[in-house]
């Protein structure tokens, strides 16, 4: 197939207001025929001028300068100079270590950046179907990728809509779009003309590449094909959203690039100072060469990876799969998360919780699928089977169903329409079933729902009667008006109450609900079918069932535990905006605003939907955006938006979603967040997350372990560049004062690699510190180091300067020879840094506070470093390879005192900082 070619505007008879449109203008505008389609020549040309019916391959880097794409950060460039520098000493086995960190980094970042532009193929793996089209007058089934604008096709339950189309003629006709808009239940489709203004969730005319047939059937004319289609469209915003760094990532990048600097100026002016004062360029050269290897913290990216990775162990036992690394750290930051509301705030399940049968009202217990609950009115449980008109509106959604209500070992499930399946459940909680209610009352014949009479209806033989009825189902208004009188509470016919029942329907969808009446006609003794004509009156009215999506209870409790973590969740759903309201009062979203003050809106029940978005300008959207929480009926591109116009003004945003139409918001988030369970692959490659259990509550739980990940990375960070600063200023003040270095490279190289495996990296396993998430988020623009924590690095750096240069001149002047001397200096580098190490458990309090046995792996690592010290200061092949000699026991209490001392020094500036706070 010869590639398609970019249309001219001569071209295009599409990207048109086809919903706009009345069906002849739409078919004459496509120059085709309802009846006879295209013919096969036509079709030829048509796929010829305008490409096969599929998304277009975006062209990314090759895979090598993907791969070369790795080392390009200054961090990395450190570590090569490291490597080198290691490789020069001929330290093969240190230059190794380092090397392999770099590679495994480089080879990390590769496959998660590649796995981040797989969401583009999974959406071409989504238009990979057949469809039925209408050629010269014949049907015949084609690969979706060759229908082209104007083929005639047909749609089926079942099916997949092969492109977009405009509707034709339809029967019965409901598609599932939840895919592409958001909206929880099936669309009814007709094919009257809709406002040119109208937005994408309610063009009723039109059927969307990739969304699913759930009932009926139709008739459509393809009018975009490919990359024209709403699929494409949001294709194209997943291969232009911008996929940002996380905030740890910018600020060591930040961080490193100005470590690089100051690193190569300090060992430049060590050299040079040296070799003015008459030093050797070659002992200069190797002095310059030690501060380097001092400084650089060779351990962090190892520390980095490790700690993220165990990170992502926690929160696989939590439900949470990591699928690019640093997105664990970014949880931690979070400031805004953005939440799909069906499926993940709610349980996805229609839920009957109000009935209203006799003139009287009813609450339903329990929610979702699972038949377990009961009814209450004012409060107070009731025995339904005492109310004869409850029973018979519950056994109307009972028997007027086509749904199947199924329990497996995954739980209870529902085959069929989930507002059906919601009908079975409310009347097995009044111990109706479907079984027993099939034997007793076997359905005779079915008139099936349809959107221009708006009810379904199917006829019955009561045996325990030997009589026929006919339950209807269906809109308030058109049961209504067939009905002219009512039941009481038990079963004796009284006047209908119009006004009473309108009264309770408005109540009821003021709560969000949808509404479903139900009546019972008598009048067909001796027949075997129902027929429309007979059902224009004379029927009962039997009740109102009202059902909603209700809330997981856990993501009430998360979503107060996030507000209280000064986490502000914000509800983006594309179902409409009174069950948008409900849902979030229910959640606990709402909150006085300042909209109508700010910008004139009053959104319903503090609700701004898609149409209310595109009437602000550009810097009313970014100011809105802090005071509304919840919106319905929002497009793709305006969840993109939202999530931009958020990160413009400072936020970490998590973006959670499902759908297709949410992979451009969840790529261009900080963090995506899609649902394991019902996500479309679309979403889950375009997250960096994904929820095995499709739940807001686990969200927070992921939340939770990313500020534990970042309080660990700090904790790292300020425990190993204290050792960097104190071997950089050893190094410096040696060659400054014209005398011996304490250290040498060597034995710099091993205080680094050894504490760091041994010691720092046990700090990736500390417990969460109580109270983690009754912090406030830490602010984007805070820099990785605060001043108190610069201080502290400092405090600890001069402190090791002061030992360990303090107890090198002091073995020199005891006649010690220059081994031992700078055995002891290291030995004080190395056990002040293990000290230290139980002040950094907690940057804050005492290890006291966090548990003194509650991370057994960092008592592990003090032993087996304290052995391994021995090892580097008595055992010979160690001496003789890192230059090292035996020392006494004096010096050694002298290294203890000097290391208790530091511990001592950072717990007194650590208590006098948190009284300095409560000021």
């Amino acid at each position: 197939m010869k590639s398609a070619k970019v249309p001219t505007s001569s071209d295009r008879i599409l990207s048109a207001n086809w919903h706009a449109m009345e069906t002849a203008q739409a078919l004459e505008r496509l120059e085709t025929h309802l009846v006879h389609g295209l013919t096969e020549e036509e079709a030829a040309r048509r796929l010829e001028r305008y490409g096969p019916n599929r998304l277009a391959p975006k062209k990314g880097k090759p895979a090598w300068l993907l791969f070369l794409s790795q080392f390009h950060q200054p961090l990395v460039y450190i570590l090569l100079a490291a490597g080198a520098v290691t490789a020069s000493l001929q330290e093969w086995v240190d230059s190794g270590v380092i090397f392999g960190v770099v590679a495994v980094n480089a080879v990390m970042g590769f496959l998660q950046e590649a796995n981040a532009l797989k969401a583009i193929d999974a959406l071409a793996r989504n238009l990979s179907v057949d469809a039925t089209v209408i050629r010269g007058g014949m049907k015949r089934i084609v690969p979706a990728t060759e229908l082209v604008p104007g083929d005639i096709v047909t749609l089926h339950s079942g099916d997949k809509v092969p492109a977009d189309v405009r509707l034709m003629r339809v029967r019965e006709l409901q598609i599932d779009e939840s895919a592409l808009t958001g909206e929880s239940v099936p669309v009814e489709k007709r094919t009257a003309v809709l406002p040119a203004a109208t937005v994408l969730a309610d063009r009723a005319n039109m059927a969307y590449s990739t969304t699913l047939v759930t009932y009926g059937s139709g008739l459509a004319v393809v009018v975009e094909t490919g990359d024209r289609t709403e699929i494409g469209r949001i294709n194209q915003m997943i291969a232009t959203a911008q996929t940002l760094e996380t905030p740890l990532m910018q600020k060591i990048s930040h961080f490193s690039e100005r470590l690089m600097w100051v690193i190569l100026g300090f060992a430049s002016a060590t050299f040079l100072v040296g070799w003015l004062r008459g030093k050797s360029a070659l002992d200069m050269f190797m002095a310059s060469v030690a501060l380097a290897v001092g400084a650089i913290p060779e351990g962090l990216p190892a520390a980095l990876t490790i700690t993220l990775a165990i990170g992502v162990s926690r929160m696989a036992k939590r439900n949470a799969i990591i699928r690019k690394l640093p997105a664990v750290e970014t949880l931690g930051s979070t400031t805004v998360i953005c939440s799909d509301k069906t499926g993940t705030l709610t349980q996805n399940q229609m839920t009957v919780v109000a009935v209203y049968a006799g003139g009287e009202r009813f609450e339903v217990t329990g929610s979702g699928y699972v038949p377990e609950g009961g009814f209450r009115q004012a409060g107070t449980a009731i025995d339904p089977c005492r109310h004869g008109a409850l029973m018979e509106c519950l056994r109307a959604g009972l028997l007027c169903n086509d749904a199947h209500l199924i329990e497996s070992a995954e739980g209870w499930n529902v085959e069929g329409d989930p507002t059906e399946g919601a009908l079975l459940v409310s009347a097995r909680k009044a111990g109706l079933h479907e079984l027993h209610a099939s034997e007793s009352h076997p359905r005779l014949d079915t008139l099936p729902f349809e959107s221009e009479r708006q009810f379904m209806a199917t006829l019955h033989h009561n045996r325990a009667e030997d009589a026929r009825h006919v339950y209807l189902k269906g809109s308030a208004e058109s049961i209504l008006r067939r009905c002219d009188a009512a039941f009481d509470r038990n079963l004796g016919t009284i006047p209908l109450d119009t006004a009473a029942i309108h009264t309770q329907v408005e109540a009821m969808a003021a709560q969000g609900l949808r509404v479903l009446a139900f009546a019972r006609g008598d009048r067909f003794v001796d027949e075997d079918r129902v027929v429309h004509h007979k059902l224009q009156g004379g029927l009962t009215f039997l009740g109102l069932q009202g059902m909603i999506d209700p809330p997981r209870p856990e993501a009430v409790e998360a979503i107060a535990a996030c507000q209280r973590a000064g986490i502000r969740v914000k509800m983006i759903t594309g179902d409409h905006p009174a069950t948008a309201s409900a849902i979030a009062r229910q959640l606990g979203l709402v909150r006085a605003e300042r909209l109508h003050r700010l910008f004139g809106i009053v959104p319903r029940g503090r609700v701004l939907t898609g149409a209310e978005l595109r009437e602000l300008d550009d810097e009313s959207y970014r100011r809105m955006v802090e005071h509304c929480d919840i919106y319905a009926r929002v497009a793709p591109e305006q969840k993109l938006k939202l999530v931009r116009a958020l990160q413009e003004r400072g936020n970490v945003v998590a973006m959670t979603g499902d759908g297709v139409n949410d992979a451009p918001a969840l790529r261009q988030a900080d963090i995506g967040v899609a649902m394991g369970r019902a996500g479309t692959e679309v979403a889950k490659e375009a997250a960096a997350m994904v929820l095995t259990d499709d739940n807001f509550a686990t969200i927070e739980a992921a939340v939770e372990e990313g500020r534990g990940v970042f309080d660990n990375l700090m904790k790292f960070i300020i425990w190993t560049l204290p050792t960097n600063v104190g071997e950089g200023l050893v190094i410096t003040v040696a060659v400054f004062g014209g005398v011996e270095l304490p250290v040498l490279p060597v034995q710099i190289l091993w205080i680094n690699m050894s504490t760091a495996v041994l010691l720092g990296l046990m700090l990736a396993f500390e417990p969460k510190e109580p109270g983690i998430m009754q912090r406030h988020p830490r602010d984007p623009r805070q820099p990785i180091l605060t001043r108190a924590l610069i201080f502290r690095i400092f405090l600890v750096g001069f402190s090791l300067l002061a030992g360990a240069f303090g107890l090198f001149e002091w073995a020199l002047e005891r006649g010690e020879s220059l081994e031992n001397a700078r055995t002891t200096a290291t030995a004080v580098f190395v056990f002040g840094e293990m000290f230290y190490l139980f002040n950094c458990r907690s940057l804050e309090y005492s290890m006291f506070h966090v548990g003194v046995f509650s991370n057994p792996r960092l008592l592990f690592g003090v032993l087996a470093m304290t052995a391994l010290q021995l090892l580097f200061t008595y055992w010979p092949p160690m001496n003789l390879a890192f230059a090292s000699a035996p020392i006494g026991a004096v010096a050694w209490s002298r290294v203890l005192a000097v290391s208790f001392t530091i511990y001592a020094v950072v717990g007194m500036e650590k208590w006098s900082g948190r009284r300095w706070r409560k000021r």
